[in-house]
């Protein structure tokens, strides 16, 4: 893979290559994480929901933010374990914690989803 830094990578150049990294990491999240897939199919189901209850764009925003930023928690959370994965298999306690602390802010993110939702929705529709 061609380092995004080379000199001849600037400009627009730079953008064009930086979109297709990014692409390329979505397709391996898509194929190799299970989570990620139905975080993505779970924001493709709540996404009308969050445009159609939210009252106005502020409401609207905040609602499909809180789901993005679970998908941009998950593949951050992917790529450390990827990354840990890639350092050793071996059992490490700084491994171990790695990961939890990936997951845990996954964990996170997602009550942020509930946090959001609850505080729009329920001053709006009960």
């Amino acid at each position: 893979m061609a380092e995004i830094n080379k000199p001849g990578h600037k400009g627009l150049s730079h953008v064009f290559k930086a979109f297709g990294y990014s692409m390329q990491g979505l397709k391996a999240a898509w194929q190799y994480e299970e989570a990620f897939r139905l975080e993505l199919l779970t924001l493709i189901v709540m996404l009308p929901a969050a445009l159609w209850l939210g009252g106005n764009g502020v409401e609207r925003a905040l609602l499909v933010g809180s789901l993005l930023l679970v998908l941009v928690v998950e593949l951050i959370n992917s790529a450390i374990e990827a990354v840990v994965d890639r350092v050793s298999t071996d059992h490490h306690t700084l491994a171990g914690r790695a990961k939890d602390i990936g997951s845990a802010a996954v964990f996170m993110a997602l009550v942020n989803v509930a946090v959001v939702w609850t505080c729009i929705l329920l001053p709006n529709y009960l």
